[in-house]
């Protein structure tokens, strides 16, 4: 069910994207000129109406020992590409897999690992699992940041009369 998002909405988004850990609902809620408990109560509808999941972490995966970040485009067969890769999720060290609805390529499996010994057995077990892979990338850096237009501030200057 898909419902239309009101500017507290997208702020609480936009805040928790920047900094989820460092972000309370009693900051945002002194930022936007609420109580805490409506902020929590918007949280929880975002959740529930499934427009949030969970929280993820931004992992320096270098810093935590693992070398090796790796995105591996993999051609799966229509009829059986989002099983795929759901079940390429259950293979350890990858960390994410994004379905893709046009293209040869058209799963990106995200892996993590310390050696190559790592990678050959995650590619392995894609290949069991029925992927073929097209090609391996390893990753330098990788940059993200909060979605502009849930900003507050970006908002008031979309505005048009």
């Amino acid at each position: 069910m898909s419902r239309e998002l009101d500017e507290l909405d997208r702020y609480i988004i936009y805040r928790l994207q920047k900094d989820i850990l460092g972000t309370s609902a009693a900051e945002i809620a002194d930022d936007y000129g609420v109580s805490p408990s409506t902020v929590r109560k918007r949280i929880g509808r975002l959740k529930d109406n499934g427009i949030i999941h969970g929280a993820h972490l931004d992992i320096d995966y270098e810093q935590a020992g693992y070398q090796l970040f790796t995105i591996i485009f993999c051609t799966a067969p229509i009829p059986e590409r989002e099983q795929l890769a759901q079940e390429a999720l259950t293979i350890p060290g990858v960390v994410s897999a994004r379905e893709l609805m046009t293209g040869e390529e058209n799963i990106h499996v995200v892996a993590i690992g310390r050696n190559g010994d790592d990678l050959s057995r995650i590619g392995r077990d894609l290949t069991t699992l029925g992927l073929e892979i097209v090609e391996e990338e390893l990753v330098h850096n990788e940059y993200t940041c909060p979605l502009h237009w849930f900003d507050k501030e970006d908002n008031e200057l979309e505005t048009v009369d």
